[in-house]
């Protein structure tokens, strides 16, 4: 949580007039006792009826003076915690967004969440409360038992004995409960997994008819948080009994006393009441702060549940070279093409972080400028993991991979990734019109260069039956679009940024051949000459690419040309003719 604290720097003068006007606050009520005490021993002993009202404007006058006070640092508080809050979550999301999709992996999605709403929500109230009454209620404390020292010493001295045996129970329970908190957020992270999956995979749950064991799996996973919020709460819950009973004690013994010394003349009776009062101030200020330190308890909590989040550092290190594809082009155009691969895969390997073995095991290939390379495999073969390597999602654990002749890593990511296409295997879309979406490739694409992506990904024919064409709202997910639609549209998303390499995660799957076979055709067909890389299961995805590369478990089965695969590669041999059978093969 300490770390968190960096981000109040900007509101320094908040953070100190807040408790500095609190104090004020408290300062004025400490009075209110010695005033009541002048009331009951002055005026109304004497009948001194102009003192009383004397007195009671005063209290008046105490009460408008605190009143202004409390409302300042309520002002002050609310403003450097809110302050607070945006700060935390606007560095914890950069953070979110500047870690690889290792540790997006390890951390999880579900939880960073938590961590971005709920936990943040708690931090900002545990400041906000801090700021208000973690020095006023100790100083309300101290100064009422000081106070009851300049009234009666003697009479003072019970303070002595219930303060310290207030804080001993305050502070126990605070110990105590803090470690029961951060298990209950723990808890919390596994129900709104289990929220989000059942959300997300809602039509697959009733097609499988599964409504009712999902229901029983989050009710189990809900009772679980219930239960240990109730543990937590019933600890919590016996900090004000306790209190209530330790001071109510005090006051019982503060009665006898007085009235004791009162009886032989050592007190007079607006002194008892006085003393009544700071021990009732107390009373009061103690069940605050034992609601503060519950607050404040759950706040550390989720502080360093932030803080730890913060605390991870990206494995993959970023370069200092900008990503220029021309620089790779020297004055003899031709012949550096010829020399300088685009992409060029050294004896690479990949193993995910936590995986028993690895992924993808010594791959080694070269793709020129220009051309198109089909990856083609079985499920779990390697495919996407290898295309991932190429925008730096993950980086390689052994070999070299280089773009253009250096090597990636030299690169700022964001400089090479801006420079590379990616149509990812799940079609991801944001709610908002097709060209806000479109944009994402490029956000100064006109108008023109959008129509020329719709058109080389085959998405035109559906955009121009939608209405306001370019303008028609995409809601949530792309839930108003089909499966096929949303793969078109994140196609030409990618094509719109004009990719000096441009990758296919299997992104045609949901497409009928006639328009994969133009898709693919308009693609060799563009003018920046792109070099392709086009994932896919499907034979006739990649059996007209330049070079093909067959993956098995992991391993480059076979590497080459379509003609070259079905005469040496097994692995090709098998895929290709179950997809096309000898008989329809030789007839053709």
């Amino acid at each position: 949580m300490k770390s968190l604290l960096i981000y109040l720097k900007n509101y320094k003068k908040e953070s100190v007039l807040a408790p500095l006007f609190k104090m004020l606050e408290a300062s004025f009520e400490l009075l209110v006792p010695l005033v009541m005490a002048a009331v009951i021993d002055v005026g109304i002993a004497d009948k001194n009826e102009p003192y009383i009202i004397k007195m009671c404007l005063v209290l008046i006058a105490l009460g408008l003076i605190g009143l202004v006070c409390s409302i300042t640092a309520q002002y002050f508080s609310a403003k450097a915690a809110s302050g607070f809050g945006t700060g935390v979550r606007r560095a914890l999301f950069e953070h979110i967004q500047n870690l690889t999709f290792t540790e997006m992996d390890t951390i999880g999605s579900s939880t960073l969440i938590t961590r971005l709403t709920s936990d943040i929500n708690q931090a900002q109230a545990g400041v906000n409360l801090v700021l208000r009454l973690f020095l006023r209620s100790p100083f309300i404390v101290f100064g009422a038992m000081i106070m009851a020292f300049t009234v009666d010493v003697q009479a003072a001295l019970i303070f002595v004995v219930v303060i310290p045996v207030l804080s001993v129970i305050v502070f126990g329970v605070m110990l105590v409960t803090m470690p029961l908190y951060r298990k209950v957020q723990s808890h919390l992270d596994s129900v709104l997994l289990t929220t989000r999956e059942n959300l997300a995979g809602a039509r697959v749950i009733r097609a499988f008819n599964k409504e009712e064991e999902e229901r029983e799996r989050f009710e189990e996973e809900n009772q679980t948080l219930t239960d240990a919020q109730k543990f937590v709460g019933r600890i919590s819950g016996l900090m004000n009994p306790l209190t209530y009973i330790v001071v109510n004690g005090g006051i019982i013994a503060l009665i006898y006393a007085g009235a004791v010394r009162v009886n032989v003349g050592d007190l007079t009776q607006g002194e008892v009441v006085a003393l009544v009062n700071y021990m009732s101030q107390i009373l009061v200020e103690l069940v605050k702060l034992a609601n503060l330190i519950i607050t404040v308890t759950k706040a550390v909590a989720c502080g360093n549940r932030i803080g730890g989040v913060l605390k991870i550092q990206p494995d993959m290190q970023d370069g200092d070279s900008i990503f220029r594809p021309a620089d790779a082009i020297s004055k003899d155009a031709a012949q550096r093409r010829e020399d300088i691969p685009a992409v060029e895969f050294d004896h690479v390997s990949l193993t995910y972080k936590g995986a028993a073995g690895e992924s993808l095991t010594d791959i080694t290939f070269r793709a020129m400028r220009g051309q198109t390379i089909g990856i083609i495999g079985g499920t779990g073969s390697g495919k996407s993991s290898l295309v991932n390597m190429i925008p730096r999602f993950y980086d390689a654990t052994c070999g070299m991979i280089r773009i253009f002749g250096n090597d990636i890593r030299d690169y700022k990511t964001e400089s090479l990734r801006s420079h590379i296409g990616v149509v990812l295997q799940k079609a991801v879309l944001f709610k908002g019109t097709i060209a806000e979406n479109l944009r994402w490739g490029n956000e100064k694409a006109s108008d023109e260069e959008l129509e020329e992506a719709l058109e080389i990904s085959q998405a035109k024919e559906f955009v121009d039956q939608k209405p306001g064409r370019l303008e028609f709202q995409i809601e949530q997910g792309g839930r108003n679009l089909s499966g096929g639609q949303k793969q078109r549209l994140t196609i030409a998303r990618a094509l719109v940024r004009k990719p000096e390499i441009l990758i296919l995660d299997d992104s045609a799957s949901a497409l009928d051949f006639a328009t994969d076979a133009a898709l693919r055709a308009a693609i060799r067909s563009m003018k920046d000459d792109p070099t392709v890389f086009i994932v896919s299961q499907r034979a006739s995805s990649v059996q007209y690419a330049d070079q093909i590369i067959v993956l098995d478990d992991g391993r480059a089965a076979g590497i080459g040309t379509h003609d070259e695969l079905l005469v040496s590669c097994p692995a090709y041999q098998e895929i290709y003719y179950s997809q096309f059978p000898k008989e329809a093969v030789s007839n053709g």
